[in-house]
């Protein structure tokens, strides 16, 4: 006999949700931020005996790169794909109801491209990028659809705790994840690997079997979708049609077109210093007898231990003192982050850094996807139309953060002149959040859920 869906609101659907961070998360911190970015910068740098980097050249396609400069064009180009997809697929997935579909079809995209790392090397560069470029489409992709069945499972007055425990459950599970594989490749002798990098290989593996496995707890009790329309051949032009009309709705919409523009321009920032900051304590800090692949993975779990507290935190003041409030303060915090990081130079300034960010990263993560949730009127259907703008939003600002991230490192041979680079784009983030604020009063008339 088939169990009755869960209903919205409640408990275990909630749950449920949130849970799928756990599972995904891990692809965020192994492969974008902790063991990939040490295991590429270990294939793609030549140091002499002091540490000091000799090289950091590669070749690619017969064009000479700089290292960080290949993975930032690369990692640019992914999320060009992500933007330009996830609008019409989100759009097609609202009309015939079936975005669970989709989800799980770029879950296991992405997590079996994160086991197909396990094979990347310098003779292999095409096949190990290649694999990099469809895990990062896997993952973002099936955020798009994640992301949209927010207003679907939780009222608005639940939003923000639930968004904000779902980026809770994300950082302790793939903290968990990390210490395994951590303890594997600090260890290899005892499991009896040669050396660390077939059991840095594994953890890729393990990425990829995590995310696959803890998804199906999701998968099982989240709706199919919310339309139950046919798959017919017009079905692509629908997709077109519904995106038109959600566009049309938006610029009606002044506080959320404010609030796009404002989450645009700062999320280009936050994204991309999520991407870069462990490239950047490989090539620009002084690390002396530290090991550099402890200290910097250190300086990963730090971020995602504090983002745990940051991410609550925020939800707590958003309650008091508004969702946007609350959101400039974030950008205010970020600029300073921004300025000290330029002068940084030894590992204990970096871990004084990453505790900073740790604290901001998580909070303005779940607050700006529940500030945007509570925006999109109240009953709509075609949320995942309305979350693939945020999607676009976001992916496009790091398509330019990380381009540009590229091109400065290129020029300058230096990551620090693009920390201050990005620094300008949380200023500017935080002044078109002051008009969101001024429009909020028009906008709450008569809409008792909307922002706080």
């Amino acid at each position: 006999m088939t169990k009755p869906p869960l209903t919205k609101g409640s408990k275990k659907l909630l749950n449920a949700w949130a849970f799928y961070d756990w599972a995904n998360s891990v692809y965020n911190l192994v492969i974008s931020s902790a063991i990939f970015p040490i295991f590429y910068g270990a294939l793609t740098i030549v140091k002499n005996e002091q540490g000091a980097v000799i090289n950091d050249t590669v070749t690619f396609m017969g064009i000479d790169f700089n290292n960080d400069t290949l993975i930032s064009y690369v990692t640019a180009a992914a999320f060009l794909v992500v933007s330009f997809l996830s609008p019409l697929l989100s759009g097609i997935a609202d009309y015939v109801g079936n975005k669970k579909v989709f989800m799980k079809f770029f879950c296991y995209l992405g997590a079996l491209c994160c086991i197909g790392l396990y094979w990347f090397s310098m003779e292999m560069l095409w096949f190990g990028l290649l694999c990099y470029f469809l895990a990062l489409i896997g993952f973002w992709s099936s955020l798009v659809f994640y992301n949209s069945y927010l207003p679907d499972i939780a009222f608005p007055e639940q939003q923000d705790a639930i968004s904000a425990k779902g980026f809770s459950f994300g950082y302790v599970g793939s903290v968990l994840l990390l210490v395994i594989c951590l303890v594997m490749i600090l260890n290899f002798d005892a499991f009896g690997f040669e050396d660390s990098g077939v059991p840095t290989r594994l953890s890729f593996v393990l990425t990829g079997l995590w995310w696959i496995g803890f998804s199906q707890y999701t998968y099982r009790h989240l709706p199919k979708g919310n339309k139950q329309e046919k798959f017919g051949k017009d079905i692509l032009f629908n997709g077109f049609k519904e995106l038109k009309l959600i566009w049309q709705k938006i610029k009606k919409n002044v506080p959320l077109k404010r609030y796009l523009g404002a989450f645009f321009v700062y999320s280009m920032a936050v994204q991309t210093i999520m991407l870069i900051a462990t490239y950047f304590g490989i090539e620009e800090l002084d690390w002396g007898t530290t090991d550099p692949t402890i200290g910097l993975i250190v300086s990963i779990l730090l971020i995602q231990l504090v983002a745990i507290l940051g991410a609550y935190v925020t939800s707590r003041s958003s309650k008091r003192f508004g969702n946007i409030q609350t959101l400039i303060v974030l950008n205010l915090i970020w600029i300073g982050i921004c300025i000290y990081a330029y002068t940084i130079t030894t590992p204990f300034e970096f871990y004084s850094t990453a505790g900073a960010v740790g604290l901001v990263m998580g909070g303005i993560q779940s607050l700006s996807r529940s500030t945007y949730s509570k925006l999109i009127p109240s009953g709509a259907l075609d949320t995942a139309s309305y979350f693939s703008f945020y999607d676009v939003s976001e992916k496009i600002g790091i398509v330019i953060g990380m381009l540009s991230y590229g091109y400065i490192a290129q020029i300058t041979g230096s990551i620090r002149y693009s920390i201050i680079f990005l620094g300008l784009f949380f200023l500017v983030g935080m002044l078109l959040l002051l008009r969101v604020r001024h429009s909020e009063k028009n906008a709450l008339a008569g809409n008792s859920h909307k922002l706080p």
